[in-house]
């Protein structure tokens, strides 16, 4: 088992979006936080499954910062 980072956002109409920084259009959607998680995992193994189908390279994990900016 590997460890991803993802990312949760609210979305305005409800629920959660989430999206894993490190797989690029890794991204779903759940009515709960657990929802949206359990929704990322399944589709982190979809997308790690089709890289290895197409023989292409898993890229690694990348840590993720967030910061407050007064803009």
């Amino acid at each position: 088992m590997t460890m991803r980072h993802v990312i949760l956002e609210p979305a305005e109409e409800g629920g959660y979006t989430v999206y894993c920084p490190s797989l690029p259009g890794c991204v779903s959607q759940g009515e709960t936080r657990a929802d949206a998680l359990t929704n990322i995992k399944e589709a982190i193994e979809l997308y790690l499954e089709s890289l290895s189908a197409h023989n292409e390279p898993v890229p690694p994990d990348i840590d993720v910062e967030i910061e407050a900016i007064a803009v």
